[in-house]
């Protein structure tokens, strides 16, 4: 019988979402893109052992299991039951013996302190809900020296939810960035306040051209994850503002739109910080 996890309802639309795609998840070269930039940023080398966060099919993992080999080990985890057995199968397939999956909440993980040389994250973190808070478990989960990696899109990515966040600031609704964090500033501060010292944060210029309707579509992801959230709009809004909203949302997007489409910006960003060496107590001792 496969385990299942107490998720609300938030964590579990991403986990059914995620159960649906799973079977199409490897048609895309962009994850796999993605995990490979984060391990080359990262510099994953022999013997570590590696946290994959969300690890999806483990495009990260199996690659990150290849690269520590028989001295090192990866475990990835994840809420998608439908990811994992295919990461699963990858995994007997290939052979691999130093690469484990569990099925497991990224927010409430239970490992021992200093367990892991790097965690990695990509693809997945505008999921992750209380960020401050889940970063300082994943924190104390690294070893001194240890880092930590994450992939995110930057707050000025996707076309249809940075015109969608345009619109509903007039209406006085506030709606999180693409990233659910924000600028370039106060995702920096994020991983500072959380303990990490921040090294650098790597920006790639991504996009490509999308025809209207998919940018309008957008619309349609309210009742989805992340925005389900903000299923409350009704509430907030009469339904005449609802109406005359989405009217703007549209035009807009229409203004945006030339004969190769319209443009959905897709800047990423990959976040490498470290835990320190040494940390020191409120008495100002430093301990290692």
């Amino acid at each position: 019988m496969t385990k299942q996890l107490d998720l609300n309802d938030y964590k579990q639309g991403i986990a059914d979402l995620y159960n649906r795609r799973s079977q199409t998840y490897d048609d895309s070269e962009w994850h796999l893109r993605i995990c490979q930039h984060l391990l080359e940023y990262s510099h994953v080398s022999s013997g570590q052992h590696i946290l994959d966060i969300r690890t999806g099919t483990g495009h990260l993992a199996i690659e990150a299991a290849r690269i520590v080999g028989d001295g090192g080990r990866v475990i990835g985890v994840d809420i998608s039951s439908g990811m994992l057995e295919l990461a699963r199968c990858k995994v007997e397939a290939l052979g691999l013996r130093n690469v484990e999956f569990l099925l497991a909440d990224a927010e409430s993980l239970n490992f021992s302190a200093n367990s892991f040389d790097q965690i990695l994250c990509a693809n997945t973190f505008p999921w992750i809900e209380d960020k401050e808070a889940t970063l300082r478990i994943w924190h104390l989960f690294l070893k001194p020296g240890g880092v930590i990696g994450i992939h995110t899109p930057a707050d000025t990515a996707y076309v249809g939810y940075v015109v969608l966040r345009e619109v509903f600031e007039k209406y006085g609704v506030l709606l999180e960035a693409s990233n659910r964090i924000g600028t370039l500033e106060m995702c920096q501060s994020l991983f500072v306040d959380a303990g990490f010292e921040v090294i650098e944060i790597k920006t790639e210029q991504h996009g490509n051209y999308i025809n209207l309707e998919q940018a309008k579509a957008t619309w349609e992801g309210i009742s989805r994850p992340p925005l389900a959230k903000y299923r409350n709009l009704s509430s907030k809004l009469s339904s005449e503002q609802l109406v005359k909203a989405k009217a703007e949302f549209e035009a807009k997007l229409e203004a945006l739109q030339t004969e190769q489409g319209v443009w959905d910006e897709l800047t990423t960003w990959y976040i490498l910080g470290r835990k320190p060496e040494t940390e020191t107590l409120n008495s100002g001792e430093s301990v290692a």
